[in-house]
């Protein structure tokens, strides 16, 4: 287990809360804000503190917030149910989000989608300046070069006054991921060739994970050309729901966590053996990553 390979502990005070982080002997200290190491002799000294190996993206915290339960006028997080309810409020505490209500937009969903647009948007092209990147939200598969074939299938479809085609092929070929990531190749008349399609789930549910993997099916099946990154990203804190949608036949290629580091403490204090070993199980197949691991991903 991380806990007893822990020698040294770090202090990182960042925006709103303060991370604990920490290192393996002799490892070097990195990142943003003020890093203060702190050794010691053993780990019971360390007991009631949090770590976060890599903080939570920054878009991330605005977003957190305590919710009230209307039929019993309890708090809780506003990532969980009851069923991840201990895990998710170990995830606050490591975080400092503070117990009061009504400070996070009441669609955190769309805007975990602005933040992964952003956080995209602006690091990739550091990354690597060429080609020309196009990061958008929403918008339709078949404005790309390997799709564009899907609006004549899907005009035909809803042109069809019978219904037969929609009965013997189904529907809705023409999907929109949450954003997409686009390479402009800025050849006259050619639409540009989509690179990666992003999904943002702020929570999953058993819906949430068949749409994304039906949606992400179309994408592998129907593409005139390269296959692009089919990837997830979501704040959900329950291992097994996570599996839901990380695990199956390579429908999604990976999910990453935006709370990761936090998530893995959570679970390790809060879960249950099978959220544990599912949770194991996820990382060691690099089927859930961390969300920083993205955009590098994606250069790639």
């Amino acid at each position: 287990m991380l806990r007893k390979a822990i020698s040294g502990f770090v202090f990182r005070s960042r925006c709103r809360r303060i991370s604990a982080l920490f290192l393996r002997e002799g490892s070097e200290t990195s990142g943003n804000g003020f890093n203060v190491r702190i050794q010691f002799s053993n780990v019971s000294d360390i007991t009631g503190l949090y770590c976060a190996v890599v903080p939570a993206p920054d878009f991330m915290i605005p977003l957190l917030a305590w919710r009230t339960n209307p039929k019993n006028g309890h708090q809780h997080p506003n990532i969980c149910d009851k069923s991840s309810q201990k895990i998710a409020e170990h995830i606050f505490r490591s975080l400092c989000i503070e117990r009061h209500v009504g400070d996070s937009d009441p669609e955190p969903g769309s805007q975990l989608e602005t933040g992964v647009q952003a956080v995209v948007g602006t690091q990739l092209p550091l990354l690597k300046s060429t080609p020309n990147w196009r990061i958008e939200r929403n918008r339709s598969v078949s404005d790309f070069r390997q799709y564009q074939h899907l609006a004549v299938l899907q005009r035909i479809i809803e042109d069809d006054s019978t219904g037969t085609l929609a009965t013997q092929i189904g529907r809705d070929y023409d999907v929109d991921p949450d954003v997409t990531v686009g390479i402009d190749e800025q050849l006259r008349g050619e639409k540009p060739t989509l690179h990666a399609a992003i999904s943002c789930k702020w929570t999953l549910r058993s819906d949430r994970a068949q749409n994304v993997r039906h949606e992400f099916l179309i994408l592998t099946r129907h593409r005139r050309g390269r296959l692009p990154h089919l990837v997830a990203v979501t704040a959900e804190p329950l291992p097994t729901r996570i599996a839901s949608l990380a695990r199956g036949t390579g429908e999604v290629d990976i999910v990453y966590h935006v709370l990761y580091d936090e998530l893995i403490a959570a679970v390790e204090a809060e879960g249950t053996k099978e959220q544990r070993a599912t949770l194991d199980e996820l990382i060691k197949q690099d089927r859930l990553t961390n969300f920083g691991r993205l955009v590098n991903d994606l250069s790639n």
